[in-house]
């Protein structure tokens, strides 16, 4: 199996995204049931509200803004609260008191990335970048964390090992802004308008939070087909 082309796999999403929180635990479970496919996660930004503000703005404000008033978004976050319970997964809508906006996390991410390239390891599955996205999302869905607060996002980078100095001194820069914005218009210029898409070998796109057995699937056919095609 060590002969096999690794699967390139790009998963466009964002930190706020409920569905994307949903995904990113699907397609983990997906690829658990395809082990012996070799990957290579990129996780990739998408701004699900680039309207907001960087400073944020109180969750209220949000709702209104996209739903009307926070209590039509009551009805929606049931369904989705009951689809993440599914997956062993915690949303408390309720405790989410301000809406970032998620340049910074996205920026948190892929300091992670970089990061794991110096530790001189291969990521599995996303590796320090799936676990600074992951920290994140259980900040905002499950703790109802304020990631507009540096202190907030320093404290997650330090909890999975980053230093903590270095990065407050960094988010106090605009350092990799435009480079983050370069990759969500990248993606949006490839037509992704919903999120989470999972990209396949850079060529094949599934949109949305699809069950972990369609994702495996998906990675052995298309593991199978770029191997044949080498």
């Amino acid at each position: 199996m060590d002969t096999l082309k690794p699967l390139q796999i790009d998963i466009v999403s964002d930190v706020v995204c409920p569905w994307c929180y949903i995904g990113k635990k699907r397609i983990e479970d997906a690829l658990a049931l395809a082990s012996d496919v070799p990957v290579h996660v990129n996780w990739r930004p998408f701004f699900l509200n680039p309207w907001v503000p960087r400073e944020g703005i109180s969750r209220d404000e949000y709702l209104t803004a996209k739903f009307g008033s926070p209590e039509a978004y009551k009805g929606i976050a049931g369904r989705v609260v009951q689809a993440a319970a599914e997956e062993g997964l915690e949303y408390n809508s309720d405790r989410v008191k301000r809406q970032p906006n998620t340049m910074d996390c996205h920026r948190l991410i892929h300091w992670a990335e970089a990061w794991q390239a110096t530790l001189g390891s291969l990521p599995k599955n996303g590796g320090k970048a799936a676990q600074m996205k992951q920290k994140l999302m259980e900040l905002y869905f499950r703790d109802g964390g304020d990631l507009t607060s540096t202190d907030v996002l320093v404290q997650a980078a330090a909890d999975i090992g980053m230093d903590a100095d270095s990065v407050r001194k960094r988010l106090a820069t605009d350092e990799d802004v435009d480079l983050i914005s370069g990759h969500a218009q990248e993606a949006s210029e490839k037509g992704i308008s919903g999120v989470p898409t999972f990209v396949f070998a850079g060529k094949y796109a599934v949109s949305g939070a699809q069950p972990a057995d369609q994702l495996a699937r998906a990675i052995r056919q298309i593991s199978a087909e770029i191997n044949q095609a080498a």
